[in-house]
């Protein structure tokens, strides 16, 4: 009676904590929404950055035309006069998450716009992906580990910085499809269901159709396999949650049109193919040990390593052989940077002029994941006690994805996850103690004898009998596979299952630390989850809630809010003709396209370098030679983007060189020192001749002088070289209230002066007056 009603009292302790820990997920799933809500509050409801406007662009298209338009859709508003075919070379899934979305609210008859569900696609995405981390932590590490690193992922500022209101980019859901497809992948590992197994297919799917880096998972993951197969803890578990998700994932990742044959062909996926080789030669193996005698069985062994190292040598002969026909040996050029940090500067400066291609500095860490970044050690540490096939993957994950995140600025958005879910860990176990060793003691506090450290108080015979009740049904499970197994191949199979060696706490005296330490230890996790949240809230209102699009500025007088892309932009689409092209570098090419609905010559894709170059070496050659550029491309406008006036340092002027490099790659006329006085690049009067004739310093400082008399750019810190010069081939047709945004416009070909020309003689004479009048020269009235 006794035991029946401890067993009922703990079951109800658990259903209770169970609907606890459901009313903290929820809580955790509106605070990750709504502390991503600071853009729309402080400033508006708008899309950010440059990326999301043609991710909104192909959702209302999506939206207007249905599905089929959307694959077969040749846009002819970009990269004039190529064009580009949208369906296959865009990923896809965050464009049909949304249009489905949008699709479901006015089915029910909540008429929202497209862009009020572009806008917040990536919080409603932010609150699965901290339940995501709930679910993968405690297939790790319990309940408890979960609810921590799903609240720490919340609002960690480096998700936050891709996830706020507005940032409508392919890493809104791709971030949830990466955490949610690693959960499903530890899942059938702990549980050998292939009903997980082909969840995880699935969700490894719709990571391919959101984001290209899911290279990241069909890497990670081998990796893993192999370690586990290395370091002796190969199962069938192993198996199941390894096979399928090769096999089933390749096709369906090759039904993805941007990815299509890629997914067999380039050398970012043949490290999957290789493992699963491998595992399946492991599996053979232990299948053959379980039916043959010793002397067999080493027979046997020696056939199968035969013929498996012939068909693996073959395998990578033809592996060899693809990989040397290809001038990056079968690797794109961002995966080529990710290896070779190097690789982009030297060979593709497109790749390495990108911001966001940078690599991180060390205040950037402290930045984007706080004080995750000393916690994570501890949480890797705490996974190796005891070390399980779950948590190895977790220090797996948290190893490569430190070193990516060193590599580019923009992969520490693949840490923060990691981060979490190892603070999480962390937390939990650190707070265990804890608070367990209060427990404890507290009750000498009020003068009861203190009980034996080994004793079980209630909460440790509540864990003693989870643990036992897990390694029973763990057992259970076992058994039952290998009885399935014996009764579908009629034969007796002895397969070698995952035993961990696990004390429960009845065998070993629970870590117990001194009252006044532990209250302590207590005390200092507060204070610094406290500062955690400090600055969490900080970076989401202040850092990363302003749109790229409307910057502000706070002064003495007060806060200044600079319009200048949205003004011109609109200027454009209601003053110039709706098939002119404009040129500008490729960063303004999707804003160019959706708000003002006009065609450009490069754009934010960057798939056809040569193009890009072209237009960077117009930018960067004197004033006639890029008018004949521009004209030969049906250019009728030119946009620059200037900061000198209001000290906005991302203009054009600050990204000449790249321009210069870039063109210089395809162009050999185009040579950086000749823009570099020094090897110092100046724009004051010590630049260089070329510099100070570029088409990119004339556009951007003409008339620049008139502002103050001197020509003080604030960017820069200096007055410029060049104040007064006039335009031949280019004409000023509008510039904004900042001078942030300038507009030229192409004049138009003079016409040619018909001069005196030499009669050419001949020997036959008109035959007719009227002959004579045709051969006349007459006067054109025009000129």
């Amino acid at each position: 009676m006794a035991d029946q009603a401890e067993t009922k009292k703990v079951s109800l302790r658990n259903a209770w904590g169970n609907v606890f820990a459901f009313f903290i997920l929820l809580l955790i799933g509106i605070f990750a929404f709504s502390i991503r809500l600071f853009s729309v509050i402080k400033y508006e409801s708008v899309i950010h950055e440059f990326d999301p406007y043609f991710n909104y662009r192909v959702t209302q298209f999506l939206t207007r035309n249905g599905i089929y338009d959307f694959w077969n859709w040749f846009d002819d508003r970009t990269w004039y006069p190529l064009g580009r075919v949208i369906g296959g070379t865009v990923y896809p899934g965050l464009t049909l998450t949304a249009g489905s979305i949008w699709w479901l609210l006015n089915s029910l008859n909540i008429p929202l716009s497209v862009e009020t569900v572009c806008v917040f696609t990536a919080p409603i995405f932010s609150a699965n992906a901290a339940w995501a981390t709930y679910l993968l932590t405690k297939e790790v590490k319990g309940v408890g580990a979960g609810l921590t690193a799903a609240t720490l992922l919340a609002m960690v500022p480096s998700y936050i910085s891709r996830s706020v209101a507005g940032s409508y980019d392919n890493e809104a859901v791709a971030i949830f499809a990466l955490i949610f497809t690693f959960y499903l992948y530890i899942k059938t590992l702990n549980t050998g269901s292939l009903f997980y197994a082909t969840l995880n297919a699935l969700a490894y799917f719709y990571m391919v159709c959101s984001w290209g880096g899911y290279t990241f998972i069909i890497n990670l993951i081998p990796m893993h396999v192999l370690l586990c197969i290395v370091t002796g803890r190969y199962s069938s578990r192993l198996y199941i949650a390894y096979a399928p998700l090769v096999v089933l994932g390749t096709l369906l990742a090759a039904l993805v049109p941007v990815v299509g044959f890629n997914a067999v062909m380039t050398s970012e996926h043949f490290a999957s193919f290789l493992v699963f080789i491998i595992v399946h030669v492991v599996a053979l193996v232990h299948y053959i040990r379980g039916i043959l005698s010793p002397k067999m069985f080493r027979v046997a062994m020696t056939l199968v390593l035969t013929i498996g190292l012939a068909v693996c040598c073959a395998v990578v002969a033809v592996l060899v052989a693809l990989v040397a026909s290809s001038p990056t040996k079968g690797w794109s050029g961002r995966s080529l940077s990710l290896l070779d940090p190097t690789y982009a500067s030297k060979y593709i400066p497109i790749i390495a002029s990108v911001s966001e291609h940078q690599p991180p500095t060390w205040p950037s860490y402290f930045m984007d994941i706080n004080v995750l970044a000393f916690l994570v050690p501890a949480g890797i540490i705490a996974c190796f006690l005891p070390l399980s096939d779950a948590s190895s993957f977790v220090v797996l994950y948290i190893v490569t994805s430190v070193y990516f995140s060193g590599v580019m600025v923009r992969l520490m958005l693949v840490l923060a996850p990691a981060a979490c879910i190892m603070s999480g860990i962390a937390l939990s176990e650190a707070f265990d103690v804890f608070t367990r060793s209060v427990k404890f003691q507290f009750p000498t506090l009020l003068g009861s004898p203190l009980p034996d450290a080994g004793d079980a108080t209630l909460e440790s015979v509540g864990l003693q009998s989870n643990v036992v009740q897990a390694e029973k049904s763990n057992e259970k499970a076992d058994e039952n596979l290998k009885e399935r197994a014996s009764k579908k191949n009629k034969k007796r199979e002895k397969e070698s299952v995952e035993k961990i060696p696990l004390k429960t706490r009845s065998e070993k005296r629970l870590l117990v630390l001194p009252f006044e330490t532990s209250f302590i230890g207590i005390l200092l996790l507060i204070i610094m989850g406290s500062f955690y949240v400090i600055h969490c809230v900080w970076a989401a209102a202040e850092a990363y809630s302003a749109p790229s699009i409307v910057l502000t500025s706070q002064s003495h007088d007060g806060l200044h809010v600079f319009d200048d892309f949205r003004e011109a932009y609109a200027w454009l689409q209601h003053n110039t003709e709706e098939d002119d092209k404009v040129a500008s570098w490729w960063d303004y090419g999707y804003q160019t396209t959706a708000m003002a609905n006009r065609t450009v010559i490069v754009d934010n894709n960057t798939w056809n370098n040569t193009h890009i170059a072209t237009v960077g070496t117009a930018m960067s050659s004197p004033e006639k030679a890029a008018w004949e550029i521009f004209n030969s491309l049906d250019v009728k406008y030119v946009l620059v983007v200037f900061g000198g006036l209001v000290g906005y340092p991302s203009d054009d002027i600050n990204k000449f060189l790249w321009m210069v490099r870039i063109g210089g790659g395809v162009f050999p006329h185009i040579r950086e020192p000749d823009y570099l006085r020094d090897g110092q690049y100046r724009i004051d009067s010590e630049a260089t001749p070329t510099m100070l004739n570029s088409l990119m310093y004339k556009l951007s400082y003409y008339r620049f002088v008139e502002t103050d008399g001197k020509g003080f750019d604030r960017v820069r810190r200096t007055e410029i070289g060049k104040k007064y010069f006039k335009l031949t081939y280019f004409e000023e047709v509008f510039t904004t209230h900042h001078w942030m945004v300038r507009v030229y416009k192409l004049k138009p070909p003079k016409n040619r002066h018909r001069g005196k020309t030499k009669k050419v003689k001949s020997s036959t004479k008109p035959s007719s007056t009227a002959g004579g009048k045709r051969g006349e020269s007459k006067r054109n009235p025009w000129l």
